[in-house]
């Protein structure tokens, strides 16, 4: 199936698209396409006009250290995987991009976008929601902060306004205690994530001092298993303490997806399993 028609503009500047969005409240943004485009060809969707932001300078670039790290909205999956002090600090981000649909979509699917989306079987929600983010959103009004807990309200939802572009996203401090594992169920056919876990940890010794973890594929939208987060914090990582915590890795999720591919009841068995493993890997 075919698109409506639509009008194709690339602005060269932030500045530019965000006027561009503003004078017409119909546009949306595209950057690597691979959320918008198959909408639209299905008629899902039906912009009257598409602002391209791939190649704006303002949007990419990657700095990280120990220190902290700050993320172009548009730098790609395969620019996240490929950046050396990016993986040395945060190395979850670059082990689940590899785990991200294809060598196609890796090269042209970008980081801001995928927040922006809050796609239900993303896989970088869950990172960056077990990671602590935040992102910073420019608009005519000038640009605002948004914690990543902030970020995801619903189905396809976040608290962006209409005319506001993800421009950067921030991580926080990675210490040489912080732990991190990501474990995916793909499903077979699309790559996306049937159920996805995220996991961070900050371990003094063998005793976690603090987690986040953060679950996809499962939930209406990426979400933190909070419930599972606190039977952590305070106690060593044995194994038992482990398996206590992945049993309430669905606790106030609220009501799982269920396809032909996967009921809701398998979902949430999987959400278990994976937070399990994602924390015996990030403990050893």
């Amino acid at each position: 199936m075919y698109p409506e028609q639509f009008e194709y503009q690339r602005p060269s500047s932030v500045s530019e698209a965000i006027g561009l969005l503003t004078a017409n409240p119909d546009a949306k943004i595209i950057a690597g396409g691979h959320s918008l485009l198959p909408a639209m060809k299905m008629r899902l969707a039906a912009p009257a006009a598409l602002v391209d932001i791939a190649r704006i300078p303002e949007l990419k670039g990657i700095s990280a250290s120990g220190d902290g790290a700050t993320i172009g909205a548009g730098a790609t999956y395969r620019e996240l995987m490929d950046d050396a002090a990016l993986a040395a600090a945060y190395p979850v981000v670059a082990e689940t991009c590899d785990k991200v649909g294809d060598p196609a979509v890796r090269s042209r699917g970008t980081l801001g976008g995928s927040l922006a989306h809050v796609d239900p079987a993303a896989d970088l929600t869950a990172v960056m929601l077990a990671l602590g983010a935040s992102v910073t959103a420019t608009g005519p009004n000038g640009a605002r902060t948004i914690g990543i807990d902030d970020l995801f309200v619903g189905l396809l939802t976040t608290t962006l306004e209409p005319d506001e572009i993800i421009t950067s996203i921030s991580l926080p401090a990675s210490s040489a205690g912080t732990k991190q594992a990501y474990e995916k169920h793909s499903h077979p056919a699309s790559g996306y994530a049937v159920a996805g876990v995220a996991v961070a940890l900050q371990v003094d010794g063998t005793t976690c001092t603090s987690a986040r973890i953060g679950v996809t594929g499962a939930p209406e939208y990426a979400m933190r298993a909070t419930a599972a987060e606190d039977a952590l914090v305070g106690k060593e990582l044995t194994a038992e303490t482990i398996a206590a915590a992945a049993e309430k890795a669905t606790e106030g999720l609220g009501e799982l997806n269920g396809d032909v591919y996967a009921s809701a009841e398998y979902r949430a068995h999987l959400v278990k399993v994976l937070t399990r493993r994602a924390l015996t890997r990030a403990a050893l």
